[in-house]
């Protein structure tokens, strides 16, 4: 019961990894609100969370595109009417985008990807602040992934929006670490998910035979558990993750567990950021001074 008494917000909650980590949260004690565009989606998930709730807790839904400013605006103005405070935010919301070479690009499709990728954990950090800020303390988790550290050809609006969410929580940890405000992104692992599928379908014509071979195979593996990122998501909505900010932490491969252990180490580091690789950093010696 590790977010006992605890309130968070969680985007892109119907389905996926969303609705595992409105799951986890739900298990751990947290009162939950889902969010997600569709309010029937919604209702299946609250109807299965029901159950697992503990007492004292809730869950209530707010159908919403978190790429509208006007939909963002209402979901927490909801949040503030039914609670006393919030504790944890996830923007977990996204989408790939349109797939393909940047020249045949929708270009439509591919600014609603950023819409929704980027302005979309923006708006609801921001909503979030005043709330955070008043209390002084919360979390805020962004749901990053392999497109912020790998080239993505193909998927570039993806790529590129989740690239710009790291910098974005890194920038905005800085900003709100003196009120004891937590940022952080997360890569979950290659989930085998309803985006799989469309990457899947989408074929090697336009996503690229290796990225395809690649990502056909994980899926035929099963992918990254769900509960994986998951289990990160309650470890950084939770007491146990205070003070751990502004990295880019990877569920599968980081031992985050034991982060807790080493926070000075982290708080004085650059580990587990996007930074620039030198020539020094790979011992060429031509490159720079």
């Amino acid at each position: 019961m590790k977010l006992k008494g605890r309130t968070a917000v969680v985007t892109g909650a119907s389905r996926g990894l969303g609705a595992e980590i409105a799951r986890q949260y739900v298990i751990n004690g947290a009162s939950v609100v889902l969010c997600a565009r569709s309010a029937d989606k919604l209702a299946e998930q609250k109807r299965a969370l029901e159950p697992l709730l503990a007492g004292g807790s809730r869950i209530i839904t707010v159908a919403a595109d978190v790429g509208q400013l006007a939909d963002v605006d209402r979901l927490f103005a909801r949040v503030q009417a039914e609670f006393p405070r919030l504790d944890i935010l996830v923007n977990n919301a996204g989408v790939y985008g349109p797939m393909g070479k940047i020249e045949n690009a929708d270009m439509d499709e591919w600014i609603d990807a950023i819409r929704i990728n980027l302005f979309g954990v923006v708006y609801a950090s921001r909503a979030a602040m005043s709330m955070f800020r008043g209390q002084r303390y919360g979390k805020i988790i962004n749901v990053s992934g392999g497109g912020a550290t790998n080239p993505m050809p193909a998927i570039t609006a993806y790529a590129a929006s989740k690239a710009a969410v790291v910098r974005f929580s890194e920038s905005l940890a800085l900003e709100c670490k003196d009120d004891r405000i937590d940022v952080n992104a997360i890569a979950p692992g290659a989930l085998v998910t309803h985006m799989m599928e469309q990457l899947l379908n989408a074929g090697p014509d336009r996503v690229g035979q290796e990225f395809f071979d690649r990502m056909k195979r994980i899926a035929g593996e099963g992918g990254t558990p769900l509960d994986v990122g998951a289990a990160l998501c309650v470890f950084l909505g939770s007491a146990d993750s205070d003070g751990i900010t502004g990295k880019l932490i990877a569920a599968q491969w980081d031992r985050w567990q034991d982060w807790p252990q080493h926070l000075e180490e982290l708080n004085n580091s650059d580990v587990f950021t996007l930074r620039r690789i030198t020539g020094r950093d790979r011992n060429k010696s031509w490159g720079d001074k």
